[in-house]
C-alpha cells in the first residue's frame, strides 16, 4: 500500500488560498523609479478583482526611517527579502515600466524560477527579458 506524498510548501500555500476562495495575488516588481506608475498599476490590478503587493518603501526618495546610509544599506537587504516573499506569495508577478535594472531582473528571473507568471506593462520590455 503507496503513502500518500506530503505537500510540498507551495502547495500547501496554494490549497489554503484556494479554501479561503482568496481572489489571485499580484506581485507588482519594477524600478523605484515608476513607483507612480506601480500605484497606477496597483489600482487597475485592485479595480480588476486582484489583491496586490508592491514594493512599500522607495529608498532612492529622501526619508528619516533611512536616511543613515548604513541603517539604508540594511534596510535595502530587509526589503530585497521582504519582496522575495511577496513573489512566493503571489499567483502572478507584474513588471511595471519600460527599464530592467539588476535588482529587477533578479526579481523576474527568481518569479520564473518558481513559475510564476510574469506579465510586463511595456511589451518591448518583456522581448528584451526572454
Amino acid at each position: 500500500m503507496s503513502h500518500p506524498q506530503p505537500l510540498t510548501p507551495e502547495e500547501k500555500l496554494a490549497d489554503a488560498k484556494k479554501q479561503l476562495s482568496l481572489p489571485p495575488i499580484v506581485a507588482i516588481c519594477g524600478s523605484t523609479r515608476f513607483m507612480a506608475e506601480m500605484t497606477e498599476a496597483d489600482l487597475r490590478e485592485t479595480k480588476a478583482g486582484n489583491i496586490v503587493v508592491k514594493p512599500g518603501c522607495d529608498l532612492k526618495s529622501p526619508h528619516e526611517l533611512w536616511s543613515d546610509p548604513v541603517e539604508a544599506e540594511e534596510l535595502k537587504v530587509r526589503l530585497d527579502d521582504l519582496h522575495r516573499a511577496k513573489i512566493r506569495l503571489a499567483d502572478e508577478v507584474l513588471v511595471v515600466g519600460d527599464y530592467i535594472g539588476d535588482s529587477t531582473r533578479a526579481e523576474i528571473a527568481y518569479a520564473r524560477s518558481l513559475d510564476k507568471p510574469v506579465r510586463f506593462t511595456h511589451p518591448e520590455v518583456e522581448t528584451a527579458e526572454r
